[in-house]
């Protein structure tokens, strides 16, 4: 049998308890969840979608593996965020499907950029965020106490 690919797929309201456990088992191995996590991981209804915002989901052989957030800001910014893939799904590229999928959904949106926060110790991540072509920019203050990188990608 052929090995599956995987599958970028838009969030569904049953997906909200893969979405938590994805960016939990992340944020938890590094850092200590905040009380915006919390917020976005118990109602990403109430504080993406309804919001104007989008989550995508990476399938992967049967199981929900990956996620990612686009946050509205304004009208023309949004932010990048909750980005998680599991472990054991680490490594096929999963990421950059993630990363490109919301990247192409700015773009059919007509977003001008997006910006993303994240921290150093990732080293991983902030490749890839790279290799999608964001660039580093002024940090702002922020909710998140483990932000200490801003990045951004003008469309």
């Amino acid at each position: 049998m052929a090995e599956s690919l995987p599958e970028i797929i838009l969030y569904r309201p049953e997906h909200q308890p893969a979405f938590r456990a994805l960016n939990h088992e992340w944020i938890t191995h590094y850092f200590q969840l905040e009380e915006p996590d919390n917020r976005m991981l118990d109602d990403p209804q109430g504080y993406i979608l309804d919001q104007g915002g989008h989550i995508f989901m990476a399938s992967y052989q049967g199981q929900l593996v990956g996620t990612c957030a686009l946050l509205r800001e304004t009208d023309a910014v949004f932010e990048l965020a909750k980005m998680a893939v599991t472990p054991s799904a680490q490594g096929l590229g999963i990421g950059r499907l993630l990363g490109e999928a919301a990247i192409a959904k700015a773009r059919a949106l007509g977003i001008r950029q997006l910006e993303l926060l994240s921290n150093r110790r990732l080293s991983p991540a902030l490749a890839l965020y790279r290799k999608l072509g964001f660039v580093e920019a002024p940090l702002p203050a922020s909710e998140y106490q483990r932000a200490d990188i801003r990045m951004v990608l003008d469309l």
